[in-house]
């Protein structure tokens, strides 16, 4: 079993809740980013910033289909 840190578990639900700043999906949250999107930025490159780490971190949910076993954690608007 892991051991994550509130901090860890903090950074993890940040960016599951991140709101894209650019692009297409300009004003979705990361979570909401289809995953033909995020494999786009996986073959040309995330960002090199936190946006970027937290968008490899969403990606890597999308891809082994795991972004549905974290839905308690999406901040509703």
């Amino acid at each position: 079993m892991f051991n994550f840190t509130e901090q860890q578990k903090q950074e993890f639900i940040d960016a599951l809740n991140q709101i894209m700043p650019y692009g297409k999906y300009k004003g979705h949250r990361l979570y909401e980013l289809p995953g033909h999107y995020l494999a786009w930025f996986n073959r040309q490159g995330f960002p090199d910033n936190k946006l970027g780490r937290q968008m490899a971190l969403v990606f890597e949910l999308d891809h082994n289909a795991l972004k549905h076993l974290f839905t308690r954690y999406f901040v509703r608007s």
